[in-house]
C-alpha cells in the first residue's frame, strides 16, 4: 500500500502559491537543515505524523472542490519535500478533477530520477533556491546544491519556464544583495523567467 506521512493539512489559502483558492499538504522528512528553518517539524522526530493513502488524502481535501474549481485553485504540496513521493503524488493526481491545479514548492535537492515523474504531476513548481553559490548554500542548508542545479536544467527541458517559479531569499549572514543578484543571472542564464525575491526577517 503506497502511503506517505503527512505532517498537516491547511485549507482556504488564498493568492499564496498562485490562482484561486488552495489546501497546503505537508510531507513529513526533508534532505535539508536550513538554519533559519521555517518548518522544521518537518523533520522533528517529535512531529505528530498521519501515514495517509492517496485515496485517504483525497478524501480529506476534496471538501473544497468546489472553491478549487470556481477559482481555478488546488492543492499545494509543501513540508519537508514532496518530491521524494513522487508514486504516492501521481497516484492522488488520478483521483482529481481535470480542473484542479497541483503545485508543488520544492528545494529540487533530491534524486534525479523523480524529476520527469513530477514534471507529469504538478502545473507549477515553486523552487526555494538559497544560492547559486555553492559555499553560501552548503553553509545555510547543510547541503551541497549541484544536485538542485541539475535538476532545475532537466526540470527546465521538461516544462515551459512560465510553470516555474525561482524563489530568492536574502538571508541576513548568509548572503548579500549582490550574491542574491548574482544568483538571479545565473538561473536567467538557464532559462528561468519568474522570480520571488524576499528577505528573511531573523529574530
Amino acid at each position: 500500500m503506497n502511503t506517505a506521512d503527512i505532517i498537516g493539512i491547511s485549507r482556504h489559502r488564498l493568492g499564496t502559491d498562485g490562482e484561486g483558492v488552495t489546501t497546503l499538504v505537508g510531507f513529513y522528512g526533508c534532505p535539508l537543515r536550513c538554519r533559519y528553518c521555517l518548518n522544521p517539524a518537518c523533520f522533528s522526530p517529535e512531529t505528530k505524523r498521519t501515514a495517509m493513502t492517496p485515496e485517504q488524502l483525497f478524501d480529506k481535501v476534496k471538501i473544497d472542490d468546489l472553491y478549487f474549481q470556481a477559482t481555478n485553485g488546488g492543492v499545494v504540496f509543501g513540508g519537508g519535500e514532496p518530491l521524494t513521493h513522487v508514486p504516492f503524488l501521481r497516484e492522488f493526481k488520478l483521483l482529481c478533477p481535470p480542473e484542479w491545479k497541483l503545485h508543488a514548492e520544492t528545494s529540487l535537492n533530491v534524486p534525479e530520477d523523480a524529476i520527469p515523474g513530477a514534471a507529469e504531476i504538478f502545473d507549477h513548481f515553486y523552487i526555494d533556491c538559497k544560492d547559486t553559490n555553492p559555499d553560501i548554500y552548503r553553509s545555510y542548508t547543510g547541503k551541497g546544491n549541484e544536485r538542485m542545479l541539475s535538476n532545475l536544467k532537466t526540470l527546465l527541458s521538461l516544462v515551459a519556464a512560465e510553470r516555474i517559479t525561482v524563489r530568492l531569499p536574502l538571508i541576513p549572514e548568509f548572503n548579500t544583495e549582490e550574491d542574491r543578484n548574482r544568483s538571479e543571472a545565473l538561473l536567467r542564464s538557464l532559462g528561468v523567467i519568474s522570480f520571488d525575491r524576499f528577505v528573511y526577517r531573523v529574530k
